[in-house]
């Protein structure tokens, strides 16, 4: 016992979380169904990604946590830094809430790399809401949020243990640990490293096709509850320290950094989080509570690509207070409070001084109503005042409405209001020969405006039997309309990326067609079809959103053998994924041997994974991805001469490494 609190202390730097008593009890009933649910009562178009879903993958971490959901799309961002990017309807994550038990988390300096720093064997589940988000947790939200709920320290296995390696020399370590204080309380540790430390270049285009890169990652984090009084609390405390090495074989940072000799880039990031959750359901009222949310986090990026320097600070404080009750009956219900939110930002862009400070208070208001039978809606509205945004209202409405058994329609409006961070949202850019330039309008952030959309959306769920099997099929729309937009520009020239607002028109249409069916007894499929109709006004024209396919197909196919009396098990799962063509930068003006077409080529893509589950404690796993070793010709413009005026290694369509397989296990004490 002495040496598990010392090691506590140790670690006392690490964390985050909060929770409720609802959430608790769900847990115990999601273990008995779907590893992806959709359900037939909410009233938003909700889809939850359970804990035995993510093992269907290596889900090193959170932006591979969506492989096998076909709600998101995940691709690479760059021919470098290896980092995954996820789209939901069309728009990349900077449009998405992300929140981590609802605490807003991936934001502002961390949108392009906050995904990986959250490992996948933390998270318990996922919630994936499409459309405008709840006005409770901000105003952000254009098309969606995605929820993590993390480990619990009461639920949680007091022992878990999770070892990977895969073929492009990427190993990681995982260790979860829970313990139970008392009847009231319980702590986890929770500790993640990992490293890839060989250099590869399977296109021999002389540049690493993935970063050197070393990651360790701690959460410590407490648990009370107490159910004769109500009160629930959370507290959590994380430090995560990540590095990345890219560029050239041949580059020595000790020898090159600053120089012409050799191209490379270095990005050191910490980051500390400290979160607080307090909450009280009234013993007479059980109806009625009151919840308390605080966190703090600091989020400091020291980075270079090539000649370029960026380096952020973000010091950022949030608070929530929430207040929920009835109206009457039951079928009544509401949720008001405060929010608080404060951003300080030190960022450089080489010598410019790009800081400043963002600050931002509102109060919402968010009713529902439930006639607990074919009808409900989510009526909420917020209004804020921030120091660069100025006073603003958010309205949201989601309906949901059952005309028949299994049926089930679902409409949702809303708006949203975000400031771009260009240079966070947009640093990969800097690994090209691009100069940067600001069309500066006169506006509060950058000269230019914030923006500003609204999103609407329709959606039918229809479940059925078919030869005597389980079967559904979900057909979805939605229309994302930009009232301003910070357009990035890459269709002018290929020398230089224009931020400039929306002169014009900009305007994103999803449709998905979704069909699940129970082919046998533990063989299930999911089907997909995915539609996407992005254009904006850009300086030179109205174009499709550039590497952005306008039709996906997505193909998943799980089995489980049957459960032996001693737990032995066989699982398999393949993801098939088709991405059409994909309209690319303009690249026009550039000498003929470095030009690229005006759309790429279609593909396809193809994971696989095999479990062998020994016992009830202990599973190996083997998987392979890319399976059929579909890579982009020239990935990287002119890689021969990277400081010359032709380089750029941000056109990125397809995986620069081929073929990948991994292996791994899951060991466990219950």
């Amino acid at each position: 016992m002495k040496t598990q609190i010392t090691i506590v202390v140790l670690f006392l730097f690490t964390a985050f979380n909060s929770y409720s008593q609802d959430t608790l009890q769900e847990i115990k009933v999601q273990s008995k169904r779907k590893s992806l649910q959709k359900s037939y009562t909410v009233t938003g178009n909700t889809t939850l990604i359970t804990s035995k879903e993510l093992l269907k993958a290596a889900c090193c971490n959170l932006a591979e946590s969506f492989e096998t959901n076909p709600s998101i799309d995940v691709s690479f961002s760059d021919a470098l830094t290896g980092t995954k990017q996820i789209k939901m309807l069309g728009l990349t994550s900077p449009y998405l809430m992300m929140t981590q038990e609802n605490i807003p988390s991936v934001r502002g300096a961390s949108q392009v790399f906050g995904l990986s720093f959250t490992p996948g064997p933390w998270i318990e589940s996922i919630q994936i809401t499409k459309g405008a988000g709840s006005v409770v947790n901000g105003f952000d939200s254009v098309s969606g949020q995605i929820n993590t709920e993390l480990a619990k320290p009461l639920t949680g296995e007091p022992f878990l243990l999770n070892v990977y390696g895969s073929t492009d020399s990427r190993f990681e370590v995982n260790a979860n640990f829970n313990k139970k204080l008392s009847d009231k309380w319980a702590t986890s540790l929770l500790l993640h490293g990992n490293m890839r430390n060989s250099k590869m270049d399977t296109n021999t285009d002389g540049f690493l096709d993935n970063p050197l890169q070393k990651q360790i990652n701690l959460l410590n984090r407490y648990q009370y509850y107490n159910s004769e009084t109500g009160w629930v609390s959370f507290v959590n405390f994380q430090y995560m320290k990540d590095t990345k090495l890219m560029g050239q074989l041949s580059f020595d940072p000790d020898t090159d950094k600053g120089t012409t000799n050799s191209w490379g880039s270095e990005i050191d990031t910490q980051k500390i989080d400290i979160s607080t959750k307090i909450g009280y359901v009234f013993k007479d009222m059980p109806y009625q509570s009151i919840g308390f949310q605080n966190a703090f986090s600091s989020y400091d990026q020291d980075s270079y690509f090539g000649l370029n320097g960026y380096n952020i600070k973000q010091n950022s404080f949030y608070s929530n207070l929430i207040f929920n009750s009835i109206i009457n009956n039951e079928r009544n219900n509401f949720a008001t409070g405060l929010n608080f939110t404060y951003d300080n930002y030190a960022e450089f862009v080489n010598t410019t001084n790009h800081s400043r400070i963002d600050n931002t208070v509102g109060a919402f208001f968010e009713y529902t109503f439930d006639n607990q039978d074919d009808f409900s809606l989510i009526l909420g509205g917020r209004v804020d005042y921030g120091n660069r945004l100025g006073v603003f209202a958010t309205p949201r409405l989601h309906m949901k409405y059952n005309p028949w058994e299994k049926g089930v329609l679902r409409f949702s409006a809303g708006r949203g209001k975000r400031t771009a961070n260009i240079f966070a949202e947009n640093q990969t850019l800097f690994a090209s020969s691009r100069i940067f330039d600001i069309t500066n309008a006169g506006g509060k952030i950058y000269g230019l405006d914030p923006e500003i959309a609204w999103n609407y959306g329709l959606s039918f769920t229809q479940g059925f039997k078919l030869f005597g099997k389980n079967a559904d099929v979900t057909a979805d729309f939605y229309r994302t309309n930009f009232q301003n937009q910070v357009v990035v520009d890459v269709m002018k020239s290929p020398q230089e990326v224009v931020f400039h607002n929306l002169d014009g028109a900009s305007y994103a249409n999803s449709f998905q067609l979704e069909f699940n069916y129970e082919l046998a007894k533990h063989l299930e499929l999911r089907t997909a079809y995915k539609y996407y109709d992005i254009k904006t006004d850009y300086l030179t024209g109205m174009y499709q959103k550039p590497l952005q396919a306008t039709h996906r197909f997505f193909g998943n196919l799980g089995y489980e053998t049957h459960i032996l009396d001693r737990g032995q098990q066989w699982k398999f799962d393949f993801t098939y994924n088709w991405i059409g063509e994909q309209q690319l930068p303009y690249t026009a003006s550039n000498p003929i041997a470095y030009q690229l077409p005006n759309f790429s080529p279609s593909y396809s893509l193809m994971n696989a994974q095999i479990t062998r589950t020994f016992s009830s404690t202990f599973e190996v796993y083997v998987g392979g991805e890319n399976i059929g070793n579909y890579t982009q010709n020239q990935a990287i413009i002119d890689a021969q001469n990277p400081f010359g005026p032709y380089f750029d290694a941000t056109i990125l369509y397809a995986p620069v490494f081929g073929q990948m397989y991994y292996a791994g296990l899951r060991f466990k004490i219950k």
